[in-house]
């Protein structure tokens, strides 16, 4: 078997990527300054897995479209993954992960591209950049409209969250996990719609502005999408984006025990 080894050459790891940009472009674009230094790479041959450490839990990237070279390239892996991480995984993935970790799946996923973004003419333009400021009535915004959302406020400082109010309130907000003008690359998130204001297309008036403003800095435009997701899975439809990969989103290991609060006398 070819042996595993960790990358630290950007250059390298782009030219890779690049070669599949919809399948891994949140890779791409952790390759950015903004990103990097929360990333470890590993290569098996011309393979690429990443675990990013930027959120509260670990989060491992391992994603080839031919199941053999997943399968070795999670194996080698098994020595110097962590204890307890997050994984998003090609199909099969899972079953070599089961060998030495519990496994627990959170569902199909999809990934998609914007392929036709003609599309986006479709819908008027409306809303408006978020900024910093913004970012404790987002936290709030997301209690209510996506409460299983994680969300990373330091993302708002790409300016490109965009969100439409009404009565002063916002009701919908589209915004990026990654976006990179380097590597030219970015990825849709934390996509939402407070539960009132839902079926009025304010998501697609949101995800088409910012869609539009991505496009003046990058040329793919990506998301992840639960497969069983039908209203979201339209919207992205309706706005130009195909599907390009399968994929499923799993915890693996078992998370550290709490601390005691009793502590020895």
């Amino acid at each position: 078997m070819t042996m595993i080894r960790t990358s630290h050459d950007r250059n390298e790891l782009a030219g890779l990527l690049r070669r599949d940009p919809h399948l891994h472009a949140y890779e791409l674009g952790d390759l950015d300054d903004f990103y990097w230094p929360y990333t470890t790479w590993y290569r098996l041959d011309e393979a690429v897995a990443l675990l990013y450490q930027g959120g509260p839990t670990p989060v491992l990237l391992a994603l080839h479209r031919s199941p053999a070279v997943l399968s070795e390239l999670l194996t080698g892996l098994l020595p110097v993954l962590p204890r307890h991480f997050e994984a998003h995984l090609s199909p099969g993935g899972e079953t070599v992960l089961a060998r030495e970790y519990p496994v627990r799946s959170r569902g199909a996923h999809l990934k998609m591209a914007l392929t036709d973004p003609d599309r986006l003419a479709r819908v008027a333009p409306g809303g408006e950049v978020l900024t910093e400021a913004d970012v404790p009535e987002l936290t709030a915004f997301y209690r209510t409209a996506y409460p299983e959302n994680w969300f990373d406020p330091r993302m708002v400082e790409t300016g490109h969250y965009v969100g439409l109010r009404r009565d002063g309130e916002l009701v919908a907000v589209a915004g990026v996990h990654v976006w990179s003008p380097r590597y030219r690359v970015s990825a849709l998130g934390n996509v939402a719609t407070v539960p009132g204001y839902r079926g009025q297309g304010l998501a697609s008036t949101v995800v088409a502005t910012l869609c539009r403003r991505l496009l003046e800095t990058v040329d793919t435009v990506a998301l992840n999408v639960v497969a069983e997701n039908t209203a979201a899975y339209k919207l992205y439809d309706r706005l130009g984006f195909t599907p390009v990969a399968e994929y499923a989103e799993y915890v693996v290991g078992e998370p550290p025990a709490p601390a005691s609060d009793v502590r020895p006398v």
